[in-house]
């Protein structure tokens, strides 16, 4: 895991309040965890390697926009694989993080134990400092 990368994670963490993150950076064609802060250790194996299009950050990764539920342990909207409510988050957010030119490199979520909506505001906080890990 690359210090720079955890360290910041830790601080956007702490800013939001939030009890997990993680960030995930394209490889090879798949998004490869980088960082992560909270996330139960049985879980970790799971989301080291997700799939453009699976999950929450495979979503993001594949929309290149931001992907958010409210509660994720009540969804039934069938867009998140069973595995995530094994994390213990409830609202969650993730955001496409993107070079200069807008392509998308990776993603960056962020999750609460209780149920949130992340705001339009906080969107927009949590891109921009997206924009800055790579």
């Amino acid at each position: 895991m690359s210090n720079n990368l955890q360290e910041r994670l830790e601080e956007i963490v702490r800013d939001f309040a939030a009890d997990t993150g993680s960030i995930h950076l394209v490889e090879n064609g798949v998004l490869i965890l980088k960082a992560h802060v909270g996330l139960p250790p049985h879980i970790v194996p799971v989301i080291s390697v997700v799939p453009i299009g699976k999950g929450m950050a495979g979503l993001a990764a594949e929309r290149n926009e931001p992907v958010s539920v409210c509660n994720l342990q009540t969804d039934e909207s069938g867009k998140f694989p069973s595995g995530a409510k094994a994390t213990g988050v409830n609202g969650a957010i993730v955001v496409p993080v993107r070079d200069a030119d807008g392509q998308m490199k990776g993603t960056l979520g962020i999750g609460v134990h209780r149920d949130y909506e992340y705001s339009a505001e906080e969107i927009e906080q949590l891109l921009s400092l997206a924009a800055t890990l790579i």
